[in-house]
């Protein structure tokens, strides 16, 4: 075996003199250190002739549930198809099993005598399926239709590319439902008059639009209840999953308590404006520059009056009027009579009437009215929060601060993984290193050894969120998500 010294990277043995091209060529460092098949790796360097190889160190954890969890995000379309079709054979080749398969495909609690439906324990079917379905249409919409039409216009980046169709899903969504929501609106007895929305409280009955539109809505916040804990975690995970929960919870005892009217309005306040933001991020990942200014300006007077005026008299008519036209006590139903002055204290068992059975008397009580207080009220909280943060923002690039200035390049991601590349010590040969292999006697000439130093490298972090807190991140954050900065693409 013939081996070559180099005093300041170590010794290079090649196993035979004779060795064909592709055996094994091994270094030994000064430090004890080995490497195998070093011209392999020299060969299928980077043209400045580092060799080099990196390493991503996740931030994750192998974990089963994350495992899962991952499985889960990587396949929604297939599990949404497979869970749909099984749902569906069932329902198709098992006829005694039709009673508790039905309730998932149709609307339940129909009266026949008035064609009109009432909540009911069955609804929870509908909704559970709508669950599923908002997933498969989110993922198969976003990766064959949305990601695509990202592409056509010059968007390359994939996490650029994710992000737009992120962000156009929630317009098609937002699109569809506020105006679905503000055509029920309109043709109800309380358009424009909340007091209205308290008349003949409670009753129960309702038209089928009606009433596929509030379980849609419903089965949707609860899916995204499911988004935000499935797929990778943002800086403002915790804010947009509270109120997730605080949005379910409203739906949830709403229509349990026969509240649906002003659920409706609610609704309607805040689809507006979440129709605006997806539409401004579009733009600027395009390049649309001044449509984007034009739309963030759009996006926070509307902010403000929808989801501080006209929802703080929301508020107030729950705490004024409610009280007035829905006197403590308990009801029945079927004639909206007050049997009872006494109302109790109970709250879960009254909100959540409609589920038991709905035909017992449902109460109201001074507790319950609380109730609904605080969610609201805990729903203004946040968006005062973000808002308070909208406007600094705001204020900063009308002060002349450049909005492109105030955040990293990208939106990033929840978790950027950090790559490291890991220092290899260049080997020349002759000075410039062939693509294969060349045979020589050992000894006929000498072989230099050079080290190039390989500064370690670390991507800088950054995440696509919502808009956070005060106090949470600097404004960075907030202006990757409605700042109008020309996009990486």
């Amino acid at each position: 075996m013939a081996t070559i010294e180099s005093p300041s990277e170590g010794t290079i043995r090649k196993d035979s003199i004779h060795a064909q091209e592709g055996e094994a060529w091994k270094v030994e460092y000064a430090n004890g250190s080995r490497r195998d098949n070093v011209l392999e790796a020299a060969t299928c360097s980077n043209p400045g002739g580092m060799a080099s190889t990196s390493r991503k160190n996740k931030r994750k954890d192998d974990s089963l549930m994350y495992t899962i969890r991952q499985h889960i995000v990587n396949h929604q379309l297939g599990l949404s198809i497979n869970c749909l079709a099984f749902l569906t054979l069932t329902h198709l080749l098992f006829p005694s099993l039709r009673p508790m398969t039905t309730p998932f495909f149709t609307l339940s609690h129909l009266d026949v005598r008035t064609g009109m439906y009432h909540p009911g324990a069955d609804d929870l079917k509908f909704v559970s399926l709508w669950i599923v379905i908002f997933t498969g249409l989110r993922a198969g919409t976003m990766d064959y239709v949305l990601t695509p039409w990202a592409r056509s216009l010059g968007l390359h980046k994939k996490k650029t590319t994710v992000r737009f169709a992120e962000q156009a899903w929630m317009l098609v969504y937002y699109s569809v439902f506020w105006t679905l929501g503000m055509y029920l609106y309109m043709r109800s007895d309380y358009w424009a008059d909340f007091p209205a929305m308290w008349n003949k409280t409670p009753t129960s009955a309702m038209t089928g639009l009606f009433k596929w539109y509030y379980l849609a809505q419903f089965a949707f916040w609860l899916q995204q209840i499911v988004v935000v804990n499935i797929e990778d975690r943002r800086k403002d995970h915790w804010q947009m999953f509270t109120h997730h929960i605080i949005t379910s919870l409203l739906m949830l005892m709403s229509y349990g308590y026969y509240q649906t009217n002003v659920g409706n309005v609610v609704l309607c306040i805040m689809d507006v404006v979440d129709i605006i933001l997806p539409a401004a991020k579009m733009m600027k990942y395009v390049g649309m520059q001044t449509a984007c200014d034009v739309a963030f300006g759009i996006f926070i007077v509307t902010w403000f009056i929808a989801r501080h005026v006209i929802y703080m008299a929301v508020v107030w008519s729950v705490h004024k009027d409610l009280p007035a036209s829905m006197i403590y006590g308990c009801y029945d139903l079927n004639s909206n009579s007050r049997h009872s002055a006494d109302g109790g204290h109970d709250v879960w068992i009254n909100v959540l009437h409609a589920y038991r059975s709905g035909e017992h008397e449902v109460c109201f009580n001074n507790n319950i009215r609380l109730s609904f207080l605080g969610l609201l009220l805990a729903l203004q909280g946040l968006t005062v929060a973000w808002f308070a943060m909208i406007c600094r923002v705001a204020w900063g690039v009308l002060s002349g601060k450049p909005a492109d200035d105030s955040r990293s390049e990208d939106e990033g991601e929840d978790e950027e993984e950090e790559e490291e590349v890991e220092e290899v010590p260049e080997v020349k040969i002759a000075n410039k290193l062939p693509k294969a292999p060349k045979e020589e006697e050992v000894g006929v000439e000498e072989l230099r050894f050079t080290r190039r130093s390989s500064p370690r490298t670390r991507k800088s972090k950054a995440r696509a969120s919502g808009i956070s807190i005060p106090g949470h991140s600097d404004h960075k954050e907030l202006l990757g998500r409605i700042g109008c900065d020309k996009p990486g693409s």
